[in-house]
């Protein structure tokens, strides 16, 4: 299938043939949902972590004897119902939250996110975007006249230090590899601009 292609004035220039085993699937809602559960739990990091009996400083003597002063049996000051005793059932940062996914599901699940941009006008491309130097106000001038959501996640081909310095201070654009293209930047930014050569690297993950 085919679709516009812009200039970085948002000039239409020519039209632009897609892989349509890339931007032609249905959108599969319980597969991408699977993707990205799988993304955020393999970013997680088990911060939280509580001491155990044994790791909490104290004395392990019984505190007072077991019958006959009228009260509930007690054992040590590292009791966990005590002042500065362990804590029972805590958070331990030895957790594994890692879940596995096969390769291909992850793929085809990024691949249905990108045919739903495109059917909903949420994907552009562009031919190219070249500055003289690395200013803001030149990624900001460029952004100002897309007729799409500003909100724009901008997928480049290869390291760029033009691109990627004139996009860091714009909160509302982010710049990224197109091999790092994920589910969760993919949904969290309305509007995805490609750059036309971004479109091979694309088409390698097809092979």
């Amino acid at each position: 299938m085919k679709t516009k292609l812009f200039d970085q004035k948002w000039k239409e220039v020519w039209d632009i043939e897609l892989n349509d085993s890339i931007f032609w699937l249905e959108l599969n809602e319980g597969l991408v949902h699977r993707a990205l559960v799988y993304q955020l739990a393999n970013n997680r990091i088990a911060i939280a972590h509580t001491k155990t009996r044994w790791e909490r400083r104290g004395s392990t003597r019984k505190i007072y004897r077991q019958k006959g002063t009228g009260r509930a049996r007690m054992g040590s000051n590292r009791s966990p119902i005590r002042k500065k005793g362990w804590v029972a059932f805590g958070p331990r940062n030895t957790t594994n939250f890692e879940l596995s996914m096969n390769k291909k599901e992850r793929r085809k699940a990024l691949f249905c996110v990108l045919s739903s941009k495109l059917k909903n006008n949420e994907l552009v491309i562009l031919d190219t975007i070249n500055f003289k130097e690395a200013k803001t106000k030149n990624m900001v001038e460029v952004f100002k006249n897309i007729p799409y959501e500003q909100k724009a996640l901008l997928a480049i081909p290869s390291k760029n230090e033009m691109i990627e310095k004139s996009a860091s201070n714009i909160p509302y654009v982010k710049s990224i590899l197109v091999d790092y293209l994920n589910i969760k930047d993919l949904l969290k930014y309305k509007t995805l601009v490609l750059l036309k050569d971004s479109l091979e690297n694309l088409n390698t993950l097809t092979k």
